[in-house]
């Protein structure tokens, strides 16, 4: 049917035509369903056309059919997500209807259906803020179904998909993860719900989540419902997974959970709920968030364990006494026998009611089921009998008791056919049936099992007693085993050769290892098959291991000879290969196999230290073939497709968990591992374990882990810092070491004093070239994969080695920026420059609202106002500052002599009057490089308005954004004019270069506008000319208003009177004459004569003017008499030229 759809509405048509309810009708119906579960196109236009129709109906077959298609449809079937949406949002009415229907089914398959329309409305909802009767439904619906989980008298099944529902609100209703890049899109969750949301307020949702989950703890802790408790724990694996926030509540949650609140329940429900507890604590624990709560996880663990194996022996003890009281009841009840078994019931009832009373109530209680009976009320008659008794009485009977339990086997009788049969019974008891063993029982077992050479001794040598054995087999009569052994000897073993012995010990082993192997198989049915399986493990390595090695002759005085040295070789050799076929068979199938492996090690280091007690001089076996085995595991890994491990392999780092010593080559093959990327993930996470799990090995492992956060390879690199980051902060002592770590790397990238002579003062040597702030070189840390010194300039990657650790640790302690900007000012040029780029990550991550980084940007360290101001840019490249951020700079400006670079980034949001004055400090920077030049240039940008086409002609209505706190081009050129001694006359000539290049905002009717305003002032720039003589050679449209009313007001204010001036005022007559000459005219004589004796060459071209102007003869006399009347006259000798004019 998969393959070949069916036509949807014909099937449905032929199952509307057969009798309803009948099973034809349900054949077709299910192969229906089947069609559309591998082709679910057509559901949603059946069910929204079904659901209608069945919705107000009796319970039916097609009712039942339709709601189970819909709830497949929105919860499992593979439709878009808003094919999805829009069926829920189709259906919703009808289903909140639903959970009204008097049948329970029906409201069940309602609310499992609104376990998962809620999510895909809540998800709608918050992007489509229109329909606002929707969100009344389903928040109605949600009371109806939260309601529902509190009520005594609902069904069990319709209490437990309520908690479901309720476990999915809690999860929309609570913050997800942080990190946008780390959110799932398929988790909704309150952080959607945007803060303007007309009718969804987060804050509400969000505290009825935390609510709810209350709720749910509280059932946790008072309800004594089993199947209620599952479903709570159940749920809560999803919440641990996807609010990494509530993990904390949860741990803690379960950490004091006791059962105080089961009274009267069965020791098998109770012992239940302790184990999904328990499943759930490790499933927390080996998580990603576990480890900040490991040491919670274990005491619970811990103490749950105690509380466990408490209550199981008191079951225990429980059930021996119910079987001794039953056991002792069926032997005082003795079977009628004979004519009195045929007599009438009532006869007989008679004569036992007369004649024996304490008969009858025997018998009563003999046949009296008391399972019947509440467990409390069984307790209270127990308690109450023991009461009537005195102690001694008490004490009498309790000794009867046990004589005749240990008579019991020994009177026996044989019966007519030669069988023995005990007189004291007539029946046996029933034996007790062995409680279901939960499936996980057995992971979680195994994997606690530890090592204990004495205990499995003692079981492998027969030793252990156990209970059921003793009771279930009677001592044997001494008869029976009196057997005359006094002169028996064994026979002396046949000689073997020693390829004979070896291949019999070959074939033992394999015959172990088959045997063991099977019995594993079979072992999985049952609850002690871990104690089987190391009974045949240990067999196996103690014939290995523990074999005796040839005795020494007495008389050689401790001396071996020849003979002997050779035999104790022969030995060896044989041992070795035994244990080489050992290690072949585990690396065979070392995951599978570990147990083996851990075993066989934990035997050569016990059995090494048995030998070094006795005195013994052979050599130690565990180190060599631990090195047998790593290398040959190692060899694994390499032969592997691509030499890539299984991520989730983690057979090899438990294995070296378990060990019981670990040698320090083993620890430098873990660092080998780790700097290979294909096999890094076994030595990183080898060394995680040792971290966490030995405290003994701690320091070793945690230090190599710190050396691999310096690596030079990227990926290496990262791999130890995200290994190391998780237990920063708070999880000591790897906490105060990683930080000191971090700490003395970064003390490497300060500068060190030149090595030089010691002097020694009050005891201590003192380098004389050290500064205040220098380390000396013996005080800092060094890594394999760090130099002694450090080659400057500085490569940027080197530097990175050295601040990656901090930089990531920062991100979750932002108080190692302190540290970072107190070594900044201790570190070179090119440090510094590399440490600009390498901080931008960590800036941004931290954000222009981290009050730590604001408070550093204020008190930052003298020597590191340039890493300031490297904050100050990155936060500003992208975007607008904020207000608190330029009232920051505005105040560090104000009291700090700090460069004029702060201003850059924060001018632009600056009112007007500060603007102006800061600008000019802005433009001093300028020095004749490209890169200051842009950087002004972007601040003319950014606080200039560009003036509209229509500029200088008609009056515009167009809006002007900002125009209070802009410049206007004319505003900024007189600015720059007033401002040039400030700013520098250097300064000043390249700042106007720059406004002459921007001529979409300087245009010729701006540069009119900026000449006229300043040739108005009382005092005029030194600049002024320049920037005339500049505008006119720029914009030759503005030669007209120079020579007709610039240079006519400049001649009105008597521009000779000012050297620089008036040689400018020369200068630009020359540059726009013959347009010049007719202002020049107005010039009194002597300065008109100055002016031509430096410019000769305007004295043709002012006598030619004169000549045809042919006005006054007296004044065109005096005019020609200045002017000559050749070229002839020798020339008056020049002034200097003015600095100033010829300036770039």
């Amino acid at each position: 049917m998969a393959r070949n759809p069916i036509d949807p509405l014909q099937a449905l048509s032929a199952a509307l035509a057969v009798p309803a309810e009948s099973k034809e009708q349900a054949d077709l119906l299910a192969t229906l369903r089947e069609s559309l579960e591998a082709h679910p196109a057509p559901i949603p236009i059946l069910c929204t056309t079904l659901i209608k129709t069945v919705a107000g109906t009796v319970d039916s077959l097609l009712k039942r059919w339709v709601l189970d298609l819909l709830h497949f449809a929105i919860a499992r079937s593979t439709l878009s997500q808003d094919v999805r949406t829009q069926l829920a949002s189709q259906s919703l009415e009808t289903l909140a209807n639903l959970l009204h229907d008097p049948n329970i089914r029906t409201v069940k398959v309602a609310i499992q259906c609104f376990t998962a329309v809620y999510p895909l409305l809540f998800r709608s909802l918050c992007t489509n803020r229109t329909p606002r009767q929707q969100w009344d439904i389903l928040v109605q619906s949600k009371s109806r179904i939260l309601d529902l989980v509190i009520s005594s008298t609902v069904n069990t099944g319709v209490r437990l998909s309520a908690v479901k529902f309720m476990q999915r609100v809690i999860l929309l209703q609570t913050r997800g993860v942080s990190d946008p890049r780390l959110q799932n899109k398929n988790d909704p969750s309150i952080a959607n719900v945007p803060a303007d949301h007309p009718f969804m307020s987060a804050t509400a949702l969000e505290a009825e989540g935390m609510k709810l989950l209350e709720n749910v703890i509280t059932i946790l802790y008072t309800n004594q419902n089993v199947d209620m408790l599952t479903a709570v724990l159940n749920s809560w694996s999803n919440l641990v997974k996807q609010r990494p926030t509530l993990v904390q509540l949860v741990v803690s949650s379960l950490a004091s959970w006791t059962p105080v609140a089961l009274p009267g329940l069965s020791a098998s429900a109770i012992k239940s709920v302790e184990k999904s507890i328990r499943i759930l604590l490790i499933h927390i624990s080996r998580g990603p968030h576990g480890s900040a709560f490991g040491a919670q996880i274990n005491e619970a663990l811990s103490q749950q364990a105690v509380r466990m194996e408490r209550a199981s022996a008191e079951e225990r003890a429980r059930k021996a006494a119910v079987a001794a009281t039953a056991a002792e009841a069926m032997k005082k009840r003795p079977l009628p026998i004979g004519p009195a078994a045929d007599q009438p019931a009532d006869a007989k009832r008679l004569k036992i009611e007369v004649d024996n009373a304490p008969a009858n109530s025997t018998a009563f209680l003999a046949s009296f089921d008391f399972t019947t009976l509440p467990i409390a009320l069984v307790t209270d008659l127990i308690v109450a009998n023991l009461q009537a008794f005195t102690e001694p009485a008490l004490v009498n009977l309790v000794q009867a008791y046990r004589q005749s339990r240990e008579e019991a086997p020994g009177a026996a009788s044989q019966s007519p056919d030669g069988t023995t049969a005990e007189s004291t019974s007539v029946s046996e008891t029933p034996p007790l049936k062995d409680e279901p063993v939960d499936p996980l029982k057995m992971d979680i077992d195994e994997e606690e099992v530890e090592y204990e050479p004495d205990r499995l001794n003692e079981a492998l040598s027969g030793g252990a007693e156990v209970m059921d054995e003793e009771e279930a087999v009677p001592e044997l009569p001494e008869v029976a085993l009196s057997l005359d052994l006094t002169d028996f000897k064994l026979p002396s073993p046949k000689e073997q050769m020693e390829d004979d012995r070896v291949a019999l010990m070959r074939s033992a082993v394999d015959r172990i290892c088959d045997g063991g192997q099977e019995l594993q198989e079979a072992s999985h049915a049952f609850s002690a098959g871990a104690l089987s399986d190391d009974i045949w493990m240990l067999v196996m390595i103690r014939m290995i291991t523990r074999v005796t090695e040839p005795a020494a002759d007495p008389t050689q005085n401790g001396d071996k000879s020849a003979e002997e040295e050779e035999q104790s070789a022969d030995f060896s050799s044989r041992q070795d290969k035994l244990r080489q076929v050992l290690c072949d068979y585990i690396m065979m199938d070392f995951p599978s196999r570990l147990r083996l492996a851990t075993a066989w090690m934990n035997e050569e280091w016990y059995n090494d230290r048995i030998k070094m007690g006795d005195g013994s001089n052979s050599r130690p076996n565990y180190d060599s073939w631990l090195n047998q085995l790593v290398s040959s595991y190692q060899t694994i890994l390499e032969s592997k497709a691509e030499g890539k491990p299984d991520n989730k392999d983690k057979a090899f780092a438990k294995f070296l968990l378990d060990l019981p010593s670990i040698p320090s080559d083993v620890l430098d093959l873990l660092r080998d591992l780790s700097v290979d990327p294909e096999k890094m993930h076994v030595g990183f996470t080898s060394l995680r374990e040792f971290v966490l799990e030995r405290p003994s090995l701690r320091l070793e492992a945690l230090r190599v882990l710190l050396d691999l956060t310096t690596h030079p390879e990227s990926v290496t690199r990262r791999a130890a810092i995200n290994t190391v980051r998780r237990w920063v902060p708070g999880a000591e002592p790897m906490d105060s070491m990683i930080r000191d770590f971090a700490l003395q790397i970064l003390r490497r990238l300060q500068q060190r004093p030149p090595k030089g002579p010691k002097t020694i003062t009050n005891g201590s040597e003192d380098d004389e070239n050290m500064e205040d702030g220098q380390l000396p070189t013996e005080e800092l840390i060094q890594t394999p994969y760090l130099f002694e010194e450090i080659d400057l300039p500085a490569d940027k990657s080197l530097v990175l080695q050295h601040v990656e650790l901090l930089f990531a640790l920062s991100v979750k302690v932002p108080e190692f920026l302190d540290e970072i900007f107190s070594a900044y000012a201790q570190m070179d040029i090119s440090v510094q420059e590399a440490i600009h780029d390498l901080i931008t990550a960590l800036i941004k991550s931290l954000g222009s609202s981290n009050g730590k980084l604001l408070t550093l940007m204020r008190t930052c360290p003298p020597g590191s106002e340039s890493l300031a101001l490297r904050v100050l840019t990155i936060f500003t490249e992208h975007g607008r500052p904020s207000a608190q951020l330029v009232a920051l700079v505005k105040g560090l400006i104000s009291e700090r002599d700090l460069d004029a670079r702060f201003l850059v980034p924060i001018i632009a949001e600056m009112d007007k009057a500060d603007i102006m004055r800061h600008l000019p400090r802005i433009v001093s920077i300028l020095n004749g490089q490209q890169e200051p030049k842009n950087l002004v240039r972007s601040v003319f940008s950014s606080v200039v308005t560009t003036p509209p086409q229509t500029f200088g002609s008609v009056t515009s209505n167009l809006p002007r954004v900002r125009q209070s706190e802009l410049l206007t081009p004319a505003e900024l050129m007189v600015l720059l004019h007033e401002s040039e001694k400030e700013i520098g006359l250097k300064s000043a000539i390249e700042a106007i270069g720059i406004c002459f290049s921007m001529t979409d905002v300087f245009r010729s009717e701006i540069l009119a506008v900026v000449m006229q305003q300043i040739v108005d002032e009382p005092m005029l720039p030194v600049l002024f000319l320049r920037t005339v003589i500049q505008a006119v050679t720029t914009y030759k449209s503005l030669v007209a208003f120079v020579s007709t009313t610039l240079l006519s007001r400049l001649i009105t204010k008597k521009i000779w009177q000012n050297p620089h001036l008036w040689e400018g005022f020369i200068r630009c007559a020359k540059v726009i004459a013959p347009a010049s000459f007719g202002a020049l005219l107005q010039l009194p004589k002597e300065q008109l004569r100055e002016l031509v004796d430096k410019q000769p060459s305007l004295k043709s071209g002012l006598r030619e003017y004169v000549t045809k102007k042919a006005g006054n003869k007296a004044r065109v006399a005096g005019f020609l008499d200045i002017f000559g009347e050749d070229d002839h006259t020798p020339p008056t000798p020049s002034t200097p030229v003015d600095p100033v004019l010829t300036m770039a």
